[in-house]
């Protein structure tokens, strides 16, 4: 396996490469090729998404998931902070807890939706497995529901926001296959203020992450489908 580079050190020069605001990701000018190979795919479903010219996918049957690795946009813990009118102020447990909570959602939502769309999730390696490597970034949590601060009723008109940025390797040679990044805000309240919490803010993660899963087996369905055509069939 070639997969060893730390993924924080990773995630930073991805986002050197992709830009640190993804927001108008689809508007800014990309590489059409990237330095280890992958070609830009264009109109996808996500802001940027990067592949290997013809990889052919189908002979993948099973799934190594990995966990995601959650990161808070920057100085969220400092804002969060500096915004609480109360002695109860977020803490670091509380901040572990939160991401450990989103890695076990994200986990959760998309081993559901592979195994749904036929792949087994597996922890071993071999020819039939594609290595599935993603992360959470730029997480941004309006309202935190914590045992701190959960006393205060919050009122917000949006849960808060994430990027999914997300890696596809081979599981026996290590070599990338795709890369993608997309930036989703939640977008549940439509202007209007209401109360946050913990449920609300559980199920705003949830609507996000079974989005970008919906997308990502839609999108292994087609390349699957493509890939186990006959030379010369379209």
């Amino acid at each position: 396996m070639k997969i060893r580079i730390s993924f924080p050190l990773l995630l930073t020069a991805v986002l050197g490469l992709f830009a640190a605001n993804s927001a108008d990701a689809q508007k800014q000018e990309f590489p059409d090729v990237t330095v280890n190979g992958l070609h830009r795919v264009p109109d996808s479903k996500l802001a940027i998404v990067y592949a290997e010219p013809g990889a052919d996918l189908s002979p993948y049957k099973r799934v190594q998931l990995l966990d995601a690795y959650v990161a808070f946009t920057k100085n969220w813990e400092r804002d969060q902070r500096s915004r609480s009118a109360t002695s109860f102020r977020i803490n670091s447990k509380d901040i572990e807890k939160i991401k450990n909570s989103l890695a076990a959602e994200f986990q959760t939502v998309f081993k559901n939706a592979l195994e749904e769309a036929g792949y087994q999730v597996t922890d071993e390696t071999g020819e039939d497995v594609m290595i599935i490597r993603p992360a959470i970034i730029n997480l941004d949590i309006t309202a935190p529901d914590t045992p701190h601060v959960g006393r205060i009723n919050s009122y917000t008109s949006s849960a808060g926001e994430m990027t999914l940025y997300i890696e596809l390797y081979d599981s026996l040679t290590g070599d990338i296959i795709a890369q993608a990044l997309d930036r989703r805000i939640d977008r549940s309240n439509a202007g209007f203020y209401t109360w946050t919490n913990s449920v609300t803010n559980r199920s705003a993660a949830q609507r996000i992450l079974k989005g970008w899963a919906n997308i990502l087996v839609n999108a292994l369905s087609e390349a699957r489908t493509y890939g186990s055509q006959p030379e010369g069939d379209s």
